[in-house]
């Protein structure tokens, strides 16, 4: 079988960067009035800035999703690499532009591209890494020998107080006493970020500069033990689960259905047992791995809350890693999902800091209903 190798990695963050101040000034105020959320969230999540592809102002978009992933596609093209040479086309995304067509079918249409293979990884943070998973399988397996994997979001359009307006007037009477929108709705207002990432992924190593070999990609999922923690399109109750789709067009709008929510306390309780403990034991044993093999550590968590957290759930997998081995741009990006991974690894790759030989484990955890990914590179 054929070895892979990352040979590039781009980004695309729309805009400027904001301001946590900023806000709401992108976002828009829901019912008229600040959220009582913000600060509590921003002081827990630590997050600096972010990036919208919104207009301030307005909530007018001024990217798509799939203009998103084409900008940082376009960057992949240098004196090795062309458009013309991508063979298969992956992208993955919690926010597509529509129901249908697929996401990467957009992306493709955006680059003017024809007869290549393609694949949409739907999901959440995990989708990113399912799309790149796909074209290592592609490579892995001799089918394929250059592609391109993408991870992206478009998340604030979904955020904006417009979206909330029918909910707000249904629930007036209430908002006069507490002004703002259900904590779990309200808490991934002041986390998520918009952007894109992409790798060029071949089956030969760039011979005059580093490449990062894919040693391995593993995804586990636990929905079959565990709930739904993150959704859009549900309403959800003790004993059932509803699709938007059951609900008159009225309603879909005043309950606010197809905006992101998050189950506070389910996360907190259960996303280091599920994403890290349970999962890492298990690859471990698979791998044969140790801890001290690896120099980089790039973990992807929605809030710095989570950071000693997911510290010490390396250590009860008996599995540490020191934080000085750390890596992560969380607090100058955002929580970009899908696209974190890419993001990451783009800025290490193009640090100039890596050196042949040094070996990077990222950790890629959902909590839509819990799943996790490791992937372990080594630079050479």
């Amino acid at each position: 079988m054929s070895n892979v190798y990352i040979n590039n990695i781009q980004k695309f963050m729309p805009n400027e960067p904001v301001d946590n101040k900023d806000i709401e000034e992108y976002l828009g105020y829901i019912g008229g009035k600040k959220s009582k959320a913000k600060n509590i969230v921003l002081r827990s999540n630590g997050i600096k800035r972010r990036f919208y592809v919104l207009e301030k102002g307005t909530q007018k978009p001024l990217f798509t999703n799939a203009q998103l992933c084409s900008n940082a596609i376009n960057k992949l093209v240098d004196k090795d690499f062309t458009l013309e040479d991508i063979e298969c086309l992956a992208c993955g995304t919690t926010s597509p532009d529509q129901l249908m067509p697929g996401h990467t079918l957009m992306v493709q249409g955006e680059l003017g591209i024809s007869a290549i293979e393609t694949i949409s990884a739907s999901g959440i943070c995990l989708s990113g890494i399912n799309a790149l998973k796909y074209i290592y399988y592609g490579i892995k397996a001799g089918e394929l020998t250059k592609a391109v994997s993408c991870g992206s979001e478009a998340s604030s359009p979904i955020l904006c107080a417009r979206n909330f307006k029918e909910e707000s007037n249904h629930q007036l009477e209430e908002l006069e006493k507490n002004a703002g929108i259900a904590f779990e709705k309200d808490f991934l207002r002041w986390m998520l970020s918009d952007g894109a990432g992409a790798m060029r992924v071949e089956n030969n190593p760039n011979k005059d500069k580093i490449s990062l070999k894919i040693e391995f990609i593993d995804v586990l999922s636990y929905a079959g033990e565990m709930p739904v923690c993150m959704y859009s399109g549900l309403e959800l109750s003790d004993d059932s689960i509803k699709s938007w789709r059951t609900f008159e067009q009225k309603e879909v709008m005043e309950k606010s259905l197809l905006s992101v929510r998050q189950d506070v306390k389910l996360l907190n309780d259960n996303i280091v047992e599920y994403t890290v403990i349970k999962p890492l034991i298990k690859i471990i044993e698979k791998r044969k791995l140790k801890a001290d093999e690896y120099d980089y550590f790039l973990p992807h968590y929605s809030s710095t809350y989570f950071r000693d957290k997911l510290y010490e759930g390396l250590v009860k997998a008996n599995f540490e890693i020191p934080y000085d081995k750390w890596f992560t741009n969380l607090v100058t990006h955002g929580n970009t999902g899908s696209a974190s991974m890419y993001i990451m690894l783009e800025e290490l790759f193009n640090s100039g800091d890596l050196n042949k030989g040094e070996k990077i484990l990222c950790y890629i955890p959902e909590s839509g209903r819990f799943s996790t990914a490791f992937m372990s590179l080594e630079v050479v």
